[in-house]
């Protein structure tokens, strides 16, 4: 079974529907509300799990009921838990999200206890992280835990992804040991000063990123799929899916924890692209955020349609 270590984020999702994202001062009646687990490490790492990894998560919770309630997700989903840590000094970490009635969402997190995962903290993960076929990283948690995780996965010759979200500054020179970097379009732009819309700015974005030392860079462009750039003078777009989204909250995350899984299975690059664009797809046809990521036998159901009607 493939192996993958998630340094990351957890926080719980507290998201309601309403027929506009609220402007400035305003104030919007919605509903339903629906409470579950989230947060940008603890997203990718159910989606790797429900693909079929053996994934073992770093991050930190509260001792409070959020922590508890992630606890009992993450043995659900059979994830390794031994390295999660809980602070009693700490509130688990929450997320404040507003999907419209075009499934838009807007989203506040405030992290808590996984923003102050410490480098002794990782460091306590390293014999996991030495037998890991993959080490998959974002900026919601600390750039303390984020070097750290980097530097071991380094060590030991550990492919890195890394997904740049939320976009937060870090040591650019970490961009010589990340095999894979996974940006959005806003992402994109942060890193690369180039503002994408289309695949030829896509291109002029990942051959910036591609320069600062990523070994290849995937630009995720939501409805159109995810631009792919490896060097040379031209990338490639690798087609999305058509599906009717519900809610698009965590469609990135699916991405990573779909494609994290797909290279660790052995999968080629533009295989596993694909594979991810599945999972991603999936997700966004159902509400939520770690609860909505799809186990391996639909991704592989809907992947065997898709390829039966084309």
């Amino acid at each position: 079974m493939s192996k993958i270590v998630v340094v990351g984020s957890y926080v719980v999702d507290l998201m309601s529907r309403t027929p506009h994202l609220p402007k400035p001062g305003e104030t919007v009646l919605g509903g339903p509300f629906q409470m579950g687990p989230g947060g940008k490490g603890g997203n990718q790492a159910t989606a790797a799990a429900r693909s079929g990894s053996e994934v073992t998560f770093v991050t930190k919770l509260g001792d409070d009921l959020f922590g508890r309630d992630a606890l009992r997700h993450f043995n659900a989903e059979n994830i390794n838990t031994q390295y999660i840590k809980v602070d009693p000094n700490q509130t688990t970490g929450v997320a404040l999200i507003e999907v419209d009635d075009q499934s838009e969402n807007s989203i506040v997190v405030a992290l808590g206890a996984c923003g102050t995962l410490t480098e002794t903290e990782v460091l306590e993960v390293e014999d996991k992280v030495k037998e890991a076929d993959i080490a998959l990283l974002q900026l919601e948690t600390s750039i303390e835990a984020i070097v750290t995780t980097v530097k071991l996965a380094a060590k030991y010759e550990v492919p890195v992804i890394l997904n740049p979200a939320p976009f937060q500054e870090f040591p650019r020179e970490l961009l010589n040991d990340v095999a894979y970097i996974t940006p959005n379009e806003t992402e994109a732009y942060e890193l690369s000063g180039v503002e994408v819309t289309d695949e030829q700015t896509a291109l002029a974005a990942s051959k910036k990123l591609f320069g600062m030392g990523v070994g290849t860079v995937i630009i995720t462009m939501g409805k159109q799929g995810a631009f792919v750039y490896t060097g040379g003078e031209q990338g490639k777009l690798v087609s999305g899916y058509k599906v009717e989204a519900i809610d698009t909250t965590g469609a990135g995350d699916a991405f990573n924890g779909g494609f994290a899984h797909a290279l660790s299975i052995g999968k080629t690059l533009d295989e596993a692209i694909t594979y991810a664009n599945a999972v991603a797809a999936l997700s966004v046809t159902k509400i939520g955020t770690a609860p909505a990521m799809p186990y391996k036998h639909e991704v592989e159901a809907f992947l065997e349609q898709y390829r039966a009607l084309n």
